[in-house]
């Protein structure tokens, strides 16, 4: 079912570019960031008080909450780095760069969670920064 779920993330990852390069257009890219950031914020807490989930928050642990909140600030910082770009730049330029945070997760990965760095990652890896360059250059 993840699989599912990751090919979903990634057409809407897709359709997140192509939306936000036509949105951009004549904004600034910080406000832009800013009411995408709404909009994300009103649906997932749409989501979770229309499942009844918003109740759990109270049990959720300070370690979970820190890493919760680095995330969220990582993914701030990497919105408002990637409306720029894509605001300045062509989005079939930005994008594969952007994507290559596929590269970097598997060496954070390593790194700091311990998961496995086998050949077939090593050569995933190698394969999606030379496509990466490929489509740059």
């Amino acid at each position: 079912m993840w699989v599912i779920y990751a090919l979903l993330a990634a057409v809407f990852a897709a359709l997140t570019s192509i939306f936000a390069k036509i949105g951009i257009e004549g904004v600034n890219a910080n406000l832009a960031t800013a009411i995408r950031t709404v909009v994300v914020l009103v649906v997932a807490w749409g989501i979770v008080l229309f499942t009844g989930r918003h109740a759990e928050i109270t049990s959720i642990e300070a370690r979970s909450w820190l890493f919760l909140i680095l995330s969220g600030l990582a993914t701030g910082a990497s919105w408002l780095f990637f409306f720029r770009a894509l605001q300045i730049g062509d989005a079939s330029r930005v994008v594969p760069i952007d994507k290559f945070s596929v590269v970097i997760t598997v060496f954070l990965a390593f790194i700091i969670l311990g998961e496995a760095m086998t050949v077939k990652v090593i050569i995933g890896a190698v394969l999606i920064t030379i496509g990466m360059l490929l489509m740059i250059l």
